[in-house]
Formats: structure tokens, C-alpha cells, sequence
């Protein structure tokens, strides 16, 4: 199963972040990860949360253009050289990491060409492999740091 990754296109200017932020807010939205990548006059902002169709329809109300896209997170052990083997174990299957970015303690995101079979290989590695569900119970059953 993969998890629904919201993300924003848009000129690089002070206050588009806080914009969207705020539409989250009123939304009722909780980002449970994000990652900006900024390519001079445009940028990339990528978002997991807790709730995708609310963020969408926030995000068309304030006339932002986004995609949805799937994306496989995963759980890593916290000791050295989880992520590493995680990549080994796609580089293995010629599976190119288009970009990742951590959320929530070692929870990690990974775009991928293939999500589904990106998911399959690392699962059938041992990883621990996290649902949409799972993001939106993340900081309900422990605090978020």
C-alpha cells in the first residue's frame, strides 16, 4: 500500500508556504512531514498528512497548482545503516530513488518510478512498510516532537 503525497508548484516567494500552512489549518490539516526543494524562481513543496481530500480541496480553494501522487513510506529501525540497506536493496533491483525526505522520527518517504514494486522488495527485506492510516494515528497515540 502506498500513501497519498500532496505536491505544490509555485514561484519562490516570501509567504507561499505560510499560505498553504495556513489553508491547512483552517482545513483541519495536519502536515505530518514535508520537504521543500526550491529551483531558483520555482519550487516543490511536498507534503504527507493526515488528511489528503481535505488538504486538496484547500489547496484548490486557495487556486494552488499540486499533484497527488503515490509514495511508499517506510519504518526504519533507528540504528546505523537502516537507510542505507533500504537503497541497497533498490539499487539491487535497478529502482532509482527520484527523491526521499524523513517525517515523523525514522519514518521515511521515497518517490520512486515503481512505487509498488519499491514497496514489495522492501517489505519482502523486512521493513516495515506504513499506511495512510497509520500516518493519520502517528502523533494521536504519542506526542509529536
Amino acid at each position: 500500500m502506498t500513501v497519498s503525497q500532496l505536491s505544490i508548484f509555485a514561484e519562490s516567494k516570501p509567504g507561499h508556504l505560510a499560505r498553504v500552512l495556513a489553508a491547512f489549518e483552517r482545513a483541519q490539516v495536519n502536515v505530518r512531514g514535508y520537504a521543500l526543494a526550491d529551483t531558483g524562481e520555482y519550487g516543490i513543496t511536498r507534503f504527507i498528512v493526515d488528511r489528503t481530500d481535505a488538504a486538496a480541496t484547500a489547496l484548490s480553494q486557495e487556486g494552488c497548482a499540486f499533484i497527488e501522487s503515490p509514495v511508499i513510506c517506510m519504518k526504519l529501525d533507528d540504528v546505523p545503516g537502516e537507510l542505507a540497506r533500504a537503497a541497497q536493496v533498490l539499487a539491487q533491483a535497478a529502482l532509482n530513488i527520484s527523491y526521499s525526505y524523513s517525517m515523523i522520527s525514522t519514518y521515511i518517504i521515497i518517490g520512486t518510478d515503481d512505487p509498488a514494486h519499491a514497496k514489495q522488495l522492501l517489505a519482502d527485506a523486512g521493513f516495515v512498510m506504513v499506511t495512510q492510516e497509520d500516518i493519520a494515528r502517528a502523533c494521536a497515540e504519542q506526542p509529536c516532537a
